[in-house]
């Protein structure tokens, strides 16, 4: 019971730091997904930087145009994450064995990061295209579908283009998710790891403030540079994911390396990494402020980890 129940208790803390992930990062998502839709078109750019992306936004929509699409996220990135922490926490588990060593082991952490990112593609491809298409109509609607929620676009997209619709996009998000979530987490084990051996002393053990303190430090330090590295070695899978998602034409290419090919055309590296600076900014807060809410949560909730 007692292996059930840390079970458990693993997939409830993965769901808070979802929640805590969409509250500091969405706004910066919206504005990711409206330079990467828009400023990839053969017409040019629609936004000079995401500075301007967000003033219009704001000036436009006001600051709920900035999370545009945000209870699809809560709702999918709290499953997805309950699933993606949980299922790497137990997967780690299984291949590490009751192997004393705390060192950080590649033959662990890849396989078991690689797992769970693409388990979680699944549920993330259709929450993703509702977010997305919701994120980028803005008052000027381009398309001849307007949605009033991230249901009402769910709704129509089924109906309009069945099942298969909704998972647009579905194998550019597998290979984001097995390569970007294996980066996250070999970046995360070696810096917390690396930090703990650097940091920790007996002045910190003897003080449980400076443990907190500590702890925290190293919970946003880690959790921001892993995030950072996921989408730095992700971002043009996630351009095409955007593009194939929010494009309403059914005969439209769904793999993703050749529409990344027509960007990098259109719009060389750089249109390949639209989107980078709003992306990188947003990384470091939300992913930061998950890692945080994740080991503390396990702490409350008494799953030991070393």
């Amino acid at each position: 019971m007692d292996g059930l129940g840390d079970a458990a208790k693993e997939y409830i803390v993965g769901s808070a730091a979802g929640v805590a992930q969409v509250v500091v990062g969405h706004p910066f998502d919206t504005v990711k997904v409206k330079l990467q839709a828009h400023n990839t078109t053969a017409h040019g750019k629609v936004y000079k930087n995401a500075f301007h992306c967000t003033s219009r936004i704001l000036v436009e929509e006001g600051i709920r145009g900035l999370y545009k699409g945000a209870s699809s996220s809560f709702i999918g990135i709290a499953l997805e994450s309950s699933l993606f922490f949980g299922t790497y926490a137990q997967a780690k588990q299984l291949l590490q064995g009751k192997s004393e060593d705390c060192k950080p082991r590649l033959q662990v952490i890849i396989p078991s990061a690689a797992c769970s990112g693409a388990l979680i593609s699944c549920i993330l491809a259709p929450t993703e295209l509702t977010k997305c298409r919701m994120q980028v109509q803005g008052k000027d609607v381009m398309y001849a579908t307007r949605y009033s929620s991230p249901l009402d676009c769910a709704v129509k997209t089924l109906q309009r283009e069945g099942v298969r619709g909704i998972f647009r996009g579905g194998l550019a998000t597998l290979y984001r998710e097995a390569i970007g979530n294996a980066v996250f987490f070999c970046t995360y084990e070696y810096s917390r790891y690396w930090m703990h051996n650097y940091i920790d002393s007996p002045q910190f053990s003897s003080n449980s403030g400076l443990v907190v303190a500590k702890d925290i430090g190293i919970g946003i330090m880690s959790g921001g540079l892993s995030g950072m590295a996921f989408w730095t070695a992700t971002l043009p899978l996630d351009v095409a994911k955007t593009i194939i998602q929010t494009d309403h034409n059914p005969q439209s290419s769904r793999n993703p390396f050749r529409v990344l090919n027509m960007v990098y055309r259109r719009a060389g590296l750089a249109g390949c990494y639209s989107g980078l600076g709003p992306t990188l900014a947003r990384a470091f807060p939300a992913n930061a402020a998950a890692i945080v809410a994740w080991e503390y949560s396990a702490k409350i909730l008494g799953i030991r980890r070393e």
